[in-house]
């Protein structure tokens, strides 16, 4: 599922595409939004995962395929910041968001001739520590999922692209996805709660993975994640996409 080095800036977005396509695969699958058909299985370790593939019996994963291959071009060309997509009656009526904040690092491995070894600037994550990261990633993800109540029956999916402006062009627009002219405002069905799920860090990309979702749902998630004692955490402060946080 992982490239075996990730030494390069190429090697980095093939696992940054991954991740996104197995924690969207996963989040999908999880909440019952498609049919079995619509997934292929995978192992990592000892999880077994679904990952999402092109159904053509199933109109709305072919949708959802196409905005991830939408994100990987926005993604290759270091444009996205932030990918979303969420549940909700309306477009404007939030049940659960999922957000994946990306940032394009400047600083990459520099090789220390003396000692052979690779050093990662900046305090940068060595390769098994980025494995290891994206394992727990997805292994929150898992049990995020596996603990949330059911969503309503007549749930409708939006995703959404922000961008970077000062290096996007002002016409592009990746495949699958339309300019929205609207004023981006989300109104969320109930009282919020923000999860900072994890986040994966190479020498080139970083990768934050959060969930929003009602408070309401949130009476057997909290007790699960806090003994897993990881670095799942909880914030009551509602949507909070532009805050800041350490690296």
């Amino acid at each position: 599922l992982f490239p075996n080095r990730i030494a390069t800036e190429q090697q980095s977005v093939v696992l940054m595409k991954r991740l996104l396509a197995i924690s969207v695969s996963c989040i999908t699958y999880m909440r019952g939004l498609f049919p079995e058909s619509s997934y292929g299985t995978r192992c990592l370790d000892d999880l077994c995962l679904k990952i999402l593939r092109e159904d053509k019996s199933c109109l709305g994963s072919l949708q959802i395929v196409k905005w991830i291959q939408g994100c990987f071009d926005a993604l290759e060309r270091q444009y996205v910041s932030f990918f979303m997509f969420f549940n909700g009656y309306n477009p404007k009526c939030v049940t659960e968001l999922y957000q994946f904040k990306f940032k394009y690092k400047k600083e990459v491995p520099q090789m220390d001739i003396i000692s052979n070894q690779v050093n990662l600037v900046n305090g940068l994550c060595n390769e098994e520590d980025v494995k290891k990261a994206s394992r727990l990633l997805i292994r929150k993800l898992y049990l995020l999922m596996q603990n949330l109540g059911p969503l309503p029956n007549d749930i409708t999916l939006t995703m959404k692209l922000l961008y970077y402006n000062d290096v996007t062009p002002e016409d592009y627009q990746p495949p699958g996805f339309k300019e929205d002219g609207s004023s981006g405002d989300l109104l969320f069905d109930g009282d919020p709660v923000n999860l900072r799920v994890g986040s994966v860090s190479t020498g080139f990309h970083l990768m934050k993975v959060r969930v929003t979702t009602e408070k309401k749902r949130m009476a057997t998630v909290e007790s699960n994640l806090i003994q897993e004692n990881g670095p799942t955490e909880i914030s009551h402060q509602g949507l909070d996409c532009d805050e800041e946080e350490e690296e």
